[in-house]
């Protein structure tokens, strides 16, 4: 099969490798998309896993293969697949601290070599305690470029219930690349009213578009002027921080009420520092919260999000590319241009 190998130095070459040969309790899915996501970017852009691996978590696709005692699911089935699941026992589990998990941070997917989420291949090799509890079918009509919405979904659902946000409050969402307009698009499901902002007019347009109520610059607007306007002269009361740079966390802190909570979600670099006024977080009482990656227990709930359509997901494809492609899907993930958003592989080649 075709397979896009991380090979070092930032280099990922389209090669011929082996299929993966599957266990029992195990499935072979045959990938038909796989969204390119950020956190797979910094892997490779910053050389921080040991090559070779092959990455991509955003999968969907078809169960080509089932290993012995596997009952759940049948070959032809049409699946998403999470790359990680918590065992569900150990100190932070009962905490609800997943991504904590010893456990969680084994990956279960694989295309070959060390695992690595493998769905910029075109089959994976689904592991058992994926196939028991982070695999979830496809309902016919829902394209499989959708169905691959369904873990980054699933990250944003978790994020917003950590802050849980009442219906009579204000969010504002910072920034609306795909993560973002993601956010935004939940908050609107969710009946909460919400500000967006964004250094790009098309993806300003994009989230008022998907249900902000308004759309600001960060540059040329005063973001804390207008939630304030909005709260009878209080703030923001939740901010869901979707882009990493220099004073956004500063500029989050600025625009909530006392008491307000900023929710971290795109701060993952060790070399991002954040500096902000004590006073502003002490005698303020705002609460900072870190989300990272998805929830077991909300894996329901963000399938049946894009799955109903409640959130159109799909609208936020504006690339669709091969595995013969993939570097300069890379490269404008990493540089994006005033049309794109979020780009999405299709392993078996391109088909409209």
């Amino acid at each position: 099969m075709k397979a896009a190998v991380y090979r070092g130095k930032s280099q990922v070459v389209v090669e011929e490798i082996a299929r993966p040969v599957i266990g029992p309790g195990e499935l072979l899915v045959r990938v038909e998309s796989c969204g390119i996501c950020h956190t797979d970017l910094k892997k490779i852009e910053y050389d921080l896993l040991a090559p070779p691996r092959i990455y991509g978590h955003e999968t969907a696709g078809v169960v080509a293969e089932i290993g012995a005692g596997v009952t759940k699911f049948a070959v032809g089935d049409r699946v998403v697949a999470f790359h990680h699941i918590p065992c569900g026992q150990c100190f932070y589990c009962v905490r609800r601290l997943y991504a904590q998990c010893p456990g969680y941070k084994r990956v279960g997917i694989t295309a070959g070599f060390e695992a690595a989420g493998g769905g910029f291949a075109q089959y994976v090799r689904v592991m058992d305690w994926i196939v028991e509890r982070g695999v979830e079918k496809i309902p016919d009509g829902v394209s499989f470029d959708a169905a691959s919405f369904v873990e980054p979904v699933n990250t944003c659902v978790k994020g917003i219930a950590l802050a849980a946000p009442r219906p009579d409050e204000l969010a504002i969402v910072m920034g609306q690349g795909p993560i973002g307009l993601i956010f935004t698009m939940i908050l609107k499901a969710k009946g909460i009213r919400t500000l967006v902002t964004d250094m790009m007019p098309g993806r300003r347009a994009m989230g008022e578009r998907f249900g902000a109520e308004k759309a600001l610059d960060p540059r040329a607007d005063d973001v804390g002027a207008e939630a304030a306007a909005r709260t009878e002269g209080r703030g923001a009361d939740v901010v869901f921080v979707a882009v990493s740079a220099p004073g956004v966390v500063a500029d989050a802190v600025r625009a909530t009420r006392p008491g307000a909570k900023i929710v971290l979600f795109a701060q993952t670099s060790d070399k991002e520092r954040i500096e902000l006024s004590g006073k502003d977080i002490c005698m303020g009482e705002r609460i900072l919260l870190g989300s990272y990656s998805a929830d077991v227990d909300l894996q329901r709930e963000s399938a049946d999000l894009v799955f109903s359509g409640a959130i159109p997901v799909e609208k936020l494809v504006t690339h669709r590319i091969s595995l013969e492609e993939i570097m300069s899907g890379f490269d404008l993930a990493l540089h994006p241009t005033t049309e794109s958003l979020k780009i999405v592989v299709r392993p078996q080649g391109y088909r409209p």
